[in-house]
């Protein structure tokens, strides 16, 4: 026995040895304003000043521009069927061999980031799962955890938060839609009527062992401390949503008889420029500030989705190959990231993405390329974008029409996966600062790559230039390639009927029909 403690004792400490020496050789993560980040990201691109971004304040010397007649500045976009050497590109090979790398690289390069290649493994753990309803419809959720090995940097630990719930009583796997948002169960069980006087009453007596509470709460003997969640029924399921208010997404999905999953990007990494020294783009950079080339947060939280499909793949309940990305405003632009660069997610909504998205970088309408290299925004791109919005440095005068790429190219690299762009009115609050125009003629300009590869199109033809968006409430649908405005805001809900018929026809949902 004496034996057995000396070598635990000696194991021990070698482990202890290990990790001590682990933190030992890394410094501690760099402790970085976005300020002084971004700073440092000039500095090593020689940048010396960077014009500032267009106000939203209509009365500011630099207000953004909604005079359509000055919104393309720069109307010559690149095309995505030319080669660099010039030469056209004639067949589905020749785009997959050649065109396509290369837009790919540029986009790595000048725009988004390298993923790099030394990312450690991610291990995904149940942390529970229940039964819940989705409005009336029984589901099975379940809260997961999906850990990134820290065990060559300890000082950052990421976990990966994500909710999945599938409908009870599916009789097989079923589409799913991962959506970027916080991770949450959509009606955890709460204890009964019962119950919950037990635990009142318990709480009232732990509680009355302060003389000053038991004095408070003696002049109130009906008070419960706890209160039963709001639009729970006392039977325990969700109730139903009020007259006149919109479904939530997450239900008609449920209604359609599709899954979801809810994954958090800031479990992934965080949306600020201070953050970029921690979540896994810190872990990976050992918490030092990032390269030109490194990946900023929208390739992150990308990377992280395919994590996330890592494990629905292997979940019994889900077809694997009917797996889709959603987004809204920055995680609209997320998703469009995710669907372009991660093949194995099979269609995406992408709802009011704007710049970065898919609004054009070359449009001057709302906002513009400056405001996301001279603003806090700066954190969603490659530090290379920075050049962009330089007005002296190393690189000279640059705007967004020295980019080599565009918005029309990322769409183009969904193809030929369907992909629906979704945005509201400005009306209701999806401001004319996202550019619902330049985001049509940028998903009018992808057109002929889909068509290459044996996909529809908007059917609209391919002149972006002269290309005018169809009325509100009316869809181009037909296709792989498509598009609604609808009469909402800032969300991409009153659309998600419209995805769910689109994406059946695409998936051929329910088997059969």
């Amino acid at each position: 026995m004496k034996k057995i403690v000396i070598l635990f004792f000696l194991v021990l400490c070698a482990v202890l040895t290990k990790a001590q020496t682990k933190t030992d050789n890394n410094p501690p993560p760099s402790n970085l304003t976005a300020e002084q980040d971004r700073q440092l990201m000039m500095d090593q691109l020689g940048i010396k000043s960077i014009r500032p971004g267009a106000s939203g304040n209509e009365d500011a010397p630099n207000a953004a521009n909604y005079d359509e007649s000055k919104a393309n500045p720069f109307p010559v976009l690149p095309d995505p069927l030319v080669l660099k050497n010039g030469k056209k590109v004639t067949t589905a090979e020749i785009w997959w061999k050649k065109r396509r790398p290369e837009i790919v690289e540029d986009m790595e390069r000048e725009v988004y980031g390298r993923v790099p290649g030394n990312i450690p493994k991610v291990t995904w753990s149940l942390l529970f799962s229940e039964r819940e309803f989705v409005g009336r419809t029984p589901v099975n959720a379940r809260q997961m955890i999906g850990h990134v090995d820290n065990s060559a940097y300890p000082f950052i630990n990421v976990n990966i938060t994500m909710t999945v719930v599938t409908p009870a009583d599916a009789k097989g796997p079923v589409p799913l839609l991962m959506m970027f948002g916080p991770s949450a169960l959509p009606a955890p069980v709460q204890p009964n009527r019962q119950d919950f006087d037990k635990i009142n009453a318990a709480l009232r007596k732990l509680l009355a062992e302060d003389p000053e509470i038991k004095e408070i709460l003696d002049k109130y003997p009906g008070y419960s401390p706890l209160i039963r969640p709001a639009g729970i029924s006392p039977w325990g399921f969700p109730l139903p949503p009020s007259p006149g208010s919109e479904t939530p997404p997450t239900h008609q999905l449920i209604a359609a008889g599709w899954g979801y999953a809810m994954i958090d990007p800031a479990s992934i990494q965080a949306d600020n420029g201070a953050g970029l020294t921690r979540g896994v783009i810190g872990l990976v950079n050992k918490g030092q500030p990032r390269k030109p080339e490194d990946w900023g947060a929208l390739r992150a939280w990308a990377w992280g989705a395919a994590r996330g499909l890592d494990y629905l793949q292997t979940d019994s309940t889900v077809n694997a190959k009917q797996i889709g990305i959603e987004g809204v405003s920055r995680y609209g632009k997320a998703a469009l990231v995710t669907l372009a660069f991660e093949s194995r997610f099979a269609f995406g909504l992408i709802g009011s993405s704007g710049k970065g998205g898919t609004a054009l970088h070359r449009r001057n309408f709302g906002e513009t390329v400056e405001n996301l290299t001279a603003s806090g925004e700066y954190h969603w791109m490659a530090g290379n974008y920075l050049k962009y919005g330089a007005s002296e440095g190393k690189f000279g005068n640059m705007n967004a029409s020295k980019l080599p790429v565009d918005s029309h190219e990322l769409i183009a690299l969904c193809a030929p996966k369907p992909a629906f762009i979704s945005y509201g009115v400005p009306e209701k609050g999806d401001a004319r600062w996202v550019d619902q125009q330049g985001s049509y003629m940028a998903t009018v300009a992808a057109g002929p790559v889909y068509k290459l590869l044996g996909a529809r199109d908007l059917g609209v033809g391919y002149d972006y230039t002269t290309a005018k968006m169809p009325e509100v409430n009316t869809g181009l649908l037909d296709g792989e390639l498509a598009w609604r405005q609808h009469d909402g805001g800032h969300t991409d809900a009153p659309n998600v009927i419209y995805f769910i018929g689109w994406a059946n026809k695409m998936i051929t949902y329910p088997p059969g029909k």
